[in-house]
């Protein structure tokens, strides 16, 4: 690698480094390792995007986008802006990862993100390096304030998280626990990739002990896995490309940080018609802002905050005025609704998800 300027002066010969690149924040960037942007395997790892609203609970469910919760146990997953503070390393958010208070479940729990074929192929092979912060919450259970930490790869496409522990051709390219402190700190993990990578899952996990305090949780942010031995600064990209990566899974009517449902208004859906089907359904079109890894599921919310309900609206009738119908056909980029009266349905509008998560 040859450099030709420093500091915007034109150097009379190339400087070319036949070792490695230190940077100010201490890190070492490999000469001869991949690019320092567009490096990071890991969507949303700044804990930016948060479309389905800032908090949530349940097994193997999404909250912070692309990280869902472990699938054997009920985890909650929160918004928190407790983030570290080190020069050159703030964030604006983390993930606050734990129990609800006075639970006494004991299965492990944490939050995972799985990577599609299209974006870890070219792992095969290759050393890896994992690199996250990290900090215990106030009452953080677990043993030793252990959290597990694995980079798991496969060598079938797309199999799904929900199902990483039986994925065909499974390596544990990373599987440790860390120590972890109520300071923020930066962890950082290698390992080396096998053949055939299709599928890649990040688990980051702990086994809660006792009876959940207050705060029995742990907090992280700045997530990257790149290729390479070493960490390098957590790339950075901007707000509104991190949420194209992220709608490329997840897309929803809703405001982003509005949980889906729990708001009862109208007009992110509307659809008339004045011919042409019967007068009994009605149905529309249905455009994404980003076009999705697949087919996505397609969920609906009526003018009430109903699942799977639209408002159906007659000709010549108010907005609202009409009864809401059950969903009748909801497809890919479209839904048809079912008049339950049996009068003539012209118009439907509705809240909608369309999700083609792993």
């Amino acid at each position: 690698m040859a450099l030709t300027t420093v500091q915007g002066q034109m150097l009379t010969a190339p400087l070319t480094l036949t070792g490695n690149l230190t940077f100010s924040d201490g890190s070492v960037q490999a000469a001869a390792a991949s690019p320092y942007v567009l490096k990071n395997r890991i969507i949303n790892g700044a804990m930016q995007i948060w479309q389905r609203g800032t908090s949530v609970s349940g097994t193997y469910v999404y909250g912070t986008d692309r990280w869902a919760t472990l699938p054997f146990a009920t985890c909650n997953i929160a918004q928190s802006t407790s983030v570290p503070t080190t020069t050159g390393s703030s964030f604006q958010y983390s993930a606050k990862v734990g129990r609800t208070a006075s639970s006494t479940a004991t299965t492990a729990i944490g939050i995972m993100q799985t990577i599609e074929s299209v974006n870890c192929y070219d792992l095969s092979g290759q050393t890896v390096t994992l690199s996250f912060w990290a900090k215990a919450g106030a009452n953080f259970s677990a043993a030793s304030n252990n959290i597990g930490v694995q980079f798991i790869t496969g060598t079938t496409a797309d199999q799904g998280g929900s199902i990483y522990y039986t994925w065909a051709g499974q390596n544990n390219v990373i599987n440790t626990s860390q120590s972890i402190t109520t300071t923020w700190t930066k962890y950082t993990f290698t390992g080396t990739c096998g053949s055939g990578v299709l599928e890649g899952a990040l688990l980051i996990y702990f086994t809660p002990v006792g009876t959940a305090g207050a705060d029995d949780n742990f907090y992280i942010t700045g997530v990257q896995l790149e290729i390479g031995s070493t960490a390098t600064p957590f790339e950075r990209r901007l707000y509104n490309q991190e949420l194209a990566n992220c709608q490329r899974y997840f897309e929803m009517t809703y405001d982003i940080g509005t949980a889906p449902g729990n708001v009862t208004y109208i007009g992110a859906w509307y659809s008339s018609f004045n011919g042409g089907l019967t007068t009994t359904y009605v149905g529309g079109l249905i455009s994404y802002k980003v076009t999705k890894r697949a087919v996505p599921t397609l969920s609906t919310w009526d003018v009430s905050g109903n699942s799977g309900k639209i408002t159906r609206e007659a000709l010549g009738v108010a907005q609202y005025a009409n009864n809401t119908v059950t969903v009748s056909n909801p497809g890919t980029n479209y839904c048809i609704a079912f008049s339950a009266s049996g009068s003539s349905c012209q118009a439907a509008s509705a809240q909608w998800t369309a999700s083609a998560e792993l």
